[in-house]
């Protein structure tokens, strides 16, 4: 006799035919778990992402304190982002777990140029995170103290021409030193970052205080110094001769222990990506 598909190999028992309803009921159920299921992985990741992210140096402002005392001591104002006249600090994002909120410099996008002249932010911190001067029981870093007050470019004819900042907040480094178009002896002609650029920087010959827009200044160089000519604080970095491997002179940009890592150099380097970068909270090693 037949068993109209309702039983299994060798006459097992029957299966009962589920009703259309009743699959509905499964499909919701199903899909139910599987929501569930995916919103605890989700809220998992959530907390697992800004582990990973947090674990990136953040370019702090200048004057930061160390990072552990720095998160512990900003309260994510807003204040410096507020006085910022180039607006090189952003906030920090949800990825960043414990330091959602604070701020940071990406060199790259938007460097520190000090078109403020007083370091405008460190004045507005209303909690010390940023600050002209630790207090004594907050230890000083090996390698982070300047040795001696930064000279700002465009203050160097003022009657105080120095910057009030004693810790640097980074140092740059040639990164990618093979890409780099002042060691190959190439110049540069163009805007160094592109037309679409929104960069900004405080360029002297055109006004003392108004920054403009990076790509409103084309350059035209027989050989590439961009780097050090738009350094704003004196001394930090400069482009020298120096020997190659195989023995033949190259020129290259040299940092100083005078950079204090503000990212000018970053921001302004015309290759893709830029062959000089700032290690964040880096010391100057001897």
């Amino acid at each position: 006799m037949s068993d109209n598909g309702n039983s299994g190999k060798g006459g097992g028992t029957p299966r009962p035919v589920l009703s259309k309803a009743k699959r509905q009921t499964n499909r919701r159920r199903f899909l139910r778990t599987a929501l569930l299921t995916g919103g605890v992985l989700g809220a998992a990741l959530s907390g697992f992402l800004p582990i990973v992210y947090s674990q990136k140096k953040r370019l702090r402002p200048p004057g930061a304190l160390d990072e552990k005392d720095f998160l512990a001591s900003c309260i994510k104002c807003g204040q410096c982002v507020q006085v910022c006249p180039v607006q090189a600090i952003k906030l920090a994002d949800l990825i960043d777990g414990v330091g959602v909120g604070t701020p940071y410099i990406d060199a790259r996008s938007q460097a520190c140029d000090f078109s403020c002249d007083a370091v405008q932010c460190i004045l507005a911190c209303p909690t010390g995170s940023l600050t002209y001067i630790k207090p004594d029981f907050l230890p000083v870093r090996t390698g982070a103290a300047l040795a001696a007050k930064p000279i700002l470019l465009a203050k160097e004819k003022d009657a105080e021409p120095t910057l009030n900042l004693k810790e640097r907040i980074g140092v740059a480094r040639l990164t990618r030193p093979e890409a780099c178009l002042a060691i190959q002896g190439k110049g540069f002609k163009g805007q160094s970052r592109g037309a679409d650029f929104k960069g900004r920087m405080r360029y002297m010959a055109v006004d003392r205080w108004k920054p403009i827009k990076i790509s409103e200044h084309p350059y035209d160089v027989a050989e590439c110094d961009l780097c050090a000519r738009e350094c704003p604080v004196k001394g930090a970095i400069s482009i020298e001769t120096v020997f190659a491997p195989d023995g033949s002179k190259r020129k290259s940009p040299v940092i100083h222990e005078p950079c204090v890592g503000c990212g000018v150099c970053e921001m302004i380097c015309p290759v893709e990506p830029g062959c000089i970068t700032i290690e964040a909270r880096e010391v100057w090693k001897t």
